[in-house]
């Protein structure tokens, strides 16, 4: 018959040699972000407390916050941190936070965001604007534009 095994018993034998595979286990909003941040100028949101006592510290001041929402898997994502990192060191007094949607969906569901990349600008608790997808130019100018306006 052509075959290379020399009974039908070896033919359909299972090799105990195989790795055993780990099964899938769904990743949680407590879990830390396999994300890594390079720049020390973004705070890399972990989890739901950090996220709220950040969020709440910048509620009475005039200080812009800006929300970064990527993902580790998101190409986009990774062509725009550079840029990212390069407004976080020109901008100084301007907080940057990232948060990874895979281990802090319901922060990005609160957004109401459906596309990656997103960058939500907030001043006092308040969302004031936002840039989705990958737009260096108008994330630029509307970071620009914030800074200089104080409400």
């Amino acid at each position: 018959m052509g075959a290379n095994v020399s009974s039908p018993d070896q033919r359909f034998s299972v090799t105990p040699d195989l790795p055993s595979r780990r099964p899938w286990t769904p990743r949680f909003e407590s879990q830390i972000s396999p994300y890594k941040v390079k720049s020390p100028l973004i705070v890399e949101i972990k989890n739901k407390n950090q996220w709220k006592s950040r969020l709440n510290a910048l509620k009475d001041t005039n200080k812009l916050l800006v929300i970064e929402f990527t993902a580790k898997w998101c190409g986009p994502c990774k062509s725009l941190e550079p840029k990212v990192e390069e407004l976080a060191a020109k901008y100084t007094d301007v907080e940057f936070v990232k948060i990874d949607v895979d281990v802090l969906m319901s922060v990005w569901m609160e957004y109401k965001l459906h596309t990656l990349p997103a960058i939500v600008f907030m001043k006092r608790g308040q969302e004031v604007d936002r840039v989705v997808g990958v737009k260096f130019d108008e994330l630029e100018r509307k970071l620009h534009k914030y800074t200089q306006s104080f409400f």
